[in-house]
């Protein structure tokens, strides 16, 4: 199938690590975070995929041609910001094949089953299905009334705390079918707000509910939260793993690392203690420097006895 990764963010809420840089290909573990996101799908199921972007293009796009993704990869671009609806009308023009389109959230890291996804949208014959997680405070997200039978019979987005009907929301993967795709406006709208609502009153909107892990890293914590969900879950290709954390290729520690990830080529200085943080390649963090909670951009680095929590050092940046 055909997978719209939507991508249009300025990545505001990672600066500095995105100022210059593309969100989508900022490193999580030994891949980048677009890549991650396309992972989610079986190899065997994607023949192409649009990313929806509005910055960065020119470094995504040389990214693109020196890279070996098993599938191909289409931009489309967007030259203002058309939110979600808007940029899913967008990418139509670049998708090729046939049946329904698998449309990610360009953030998210999560363990959903898009083949069972696929399976349910089929047996239920809905217009769009939309992969569901269960939260405790669902005001911040799009809420789904799911019935025994599978289907959404109310969508409601971001509700007035105490409004919501369900604990389940919209995972920001989703099926929708052709017909609905050419049915959008190619104006600035919203699927949340504009488009679910309606599909799920008219009956045509099913939901599969998933377990294991669900993280959106688009900002400093929810990053970190990424990193560790890879480690855990044996997300990576190289490098290698001690205790709870993952060390790239090339790397040197010598000092305390917990639940943390360090990029290739970075060294971690005697008597330092790293916890929960993401450190890119090609870092040196100095002797005795504490960090709880941070990021640390490619090639930074941090002088000996630092102490810092919840900072996001850039990149070639020195502190």
């Amino acid at each position: 199938m055909d997978v719209i990764v939507l991508a249009g963010g300025f990545g505001t809420r990672l600066r500095p690590w995105t100022e210059g840089r593309a969100k989508p290909l900022l490193p999580l573990l030994d891949k980048t975070l677009l890549e991650r996101v396309v992972e989610a799908v079986p190899p065997e199921m994607v023949d192409r995929v649009v990313v929806a972007a509005g910055y960065g293009i020119d470094e995504m796009e040389s990214f693109f041609e020196g890279s070996s993704m098993p599938y191909e990869i289409v931009l489309s671009i967007e030259h203002e910001a058309m939110e979600t609806g808007g940029a899913v009308a967008l990418a139509r023009q670049h998708l090729s094949g046939q049946g329904p389109v698998l449309v990610l959230n360009g953030d998210l890291i999560s363990s959903v089953d898009v083949a069972a996804l696929a399976a349910h949208h089929t047996a239920t014959g809905a217009k769009a299905t939309l992969s569901l997680w269960e939260v405790e405070d669902p005001s911040r997200f799009g809420v789904c009334d799911l019935d025994e039978s599978g289907m959404i019979g109310r969508f409601q987005e971001k509700p007035e705390p105490g409004t919501e009907f369900s604990n389940l929301i919209n995972a920001g993967c989703y099926l929708i079918e052709r017909d609905v795709l050419n049915g959008l406006s190619s104006d600035k709208h919203s699927m949340e707000r504009e488009v679910f609502p309606g599909l799920a009153e008219a009956g045509g909107m099913a939901g599969l509910a998933f377990t294991g892990y669900f993280v959106d890293a688009g900002t400093p914590d929810s990053f970190i939260e990424a990193a560790q969900v890879c480690i855990a879950n044996g997300r990576y290709d190289s490098g290698r793993v001690e205790g709870d954390s993952w060390f790239g290729e090339g790397s040197n520690c010598f000092g305390t690392v917990h639940s943390s990830s360090i990029g290739s080529e970075s060294n971690i200085a005697e008597g330092t203690s790293l916890s929960d943080c993401v450190v890119l390649s090609g870092a040196n963090i100095g002797t005795g420097a504490r960090l709880d909670g941070c990021l640390v951009g490619q090639g930074a680095i941090v002088g000996p006895d630092s102490n810092y929590s919840g900072l996001v050092i850039g990149h070639g940046a020195s502190v």
